[in-house]
């Protein structure tokens, strides 16, 4: 029986096995501007999250043998598009990241990027899927027996192939220091480090994020916003901003905002509730 850990709508915690979603926590915030707009849920709920994993599901094999992993842009601005224009302007090689029933991958293109990152995020703990395994390339996967979460092993690993410019999805900021400690011991390597799936974050993990990473999305997290407002290098969104902590992460949301022809215009804000 494989099983998969994930953190989804409001972080609420979802568990599917063989298919089927078994278990849903109650999400930790009521609202997500994101979901509205895209899903029209006004609301979010325990029923709610469960019928919107079964679509995923249903809609593109999540956490299934017919995985489909490639997509087009999905928003115009998050972590997955800018990553994704990364690649296609060959500023990066390489982008660390996590997939289910793969654990951690190496992806080096843009439609994939997009299709696993665009999907899915807030993976905890997955099984093998050799299918998704094989479209990935089991080359490109750190761990195809344990399908392990790590990125600094990724990264390492990314390193060994012979990358130099690598990107790294990162939840919160606990992998920041070993990971830029890796840059260091590299000379001729660079890593990027983009800080996904935030909401909850506390004060210390933010202050760390704005630290280590280049570019994050704020999510429903009132800290990310707090710390954000005083140190990003430019910010972005006005529902759920992302945030340049590097000058490097300002170079690429400008290369984005570029790419689709976008200017960085102010609206009224319409935020996830409660921030938390």
């Amino acid at each position: 029986m494989d099983e998969h850990v994930i953190e989804a709508m409001g972080k609420s915690k979802v568990v599917i096995k063989d298919g089927r979603v078994v278990e849903v926590d109650d999400p930790k915030i009521d609202y997500c501007p994101l979901f509205h707009k895209k899903r029209g849920i006004e609301k979010l709920d325990k029923a709610v999250v469960k019928e919107n994993m079964e679509f995923r599901i249903a809609d593109f094999g999540m956490c299934s043998h017919n995985r489909q992993l490639e997509m087009k842009d999905f928003l115009s601005f998050g972590i997955s598009e800018i990553l994704s224009t990364l690649l296609d302007e060959k500023v990066i090689d390489v982008v660390v990241m996590v997939c289910e029933g793969c654990g951690t991958v190496l992806v080096t293109e843009p439609s994939k990027v997009q299709g696993i990152g665009g999907r899915v995020s807030g993976l905890v703990k997955t099984s093998p899927i050799p299918e998704i395994i094989k479209k990935v390339g089991g080359e490109n996967v750190l761990d195809i027996e344990n399908v392990t979460i790590d990125q600094h092993k990724g990264t390492r690993l990314a390193i060994t192939k012979g990358y130099k410019n690598i990107a790294v999805t990162v939840a919160g900021g606990t992998d920041g220091e070993k990971l830029k400690r890796l840059e260091k011991d590299n000379d001729d390597v660079n890593i990027y480090l983009f800080s996904v799936h935030s909401t909850g974050v506390d004060h210390d993990d933010a202050e760390d994020i704005f630290k280590y990473c280049d570019v994050t999305t704020s999510c429903a997290s009132k800290s990310i916003r707090n710390t954000g407002s005083e140190k990003a290098y430019l910010e972005v969104g006005n529902s759920i901003p992302i945030f340049a902590s590097s000058e490097k992460g300002k170079e690429f949301i400008e290369m984005r905002l570029n790419k689709i022809n976008k200017k960085n215009e102010k609206g009224k804000p319409n935020p996830p509730k409660p921030l938390i």
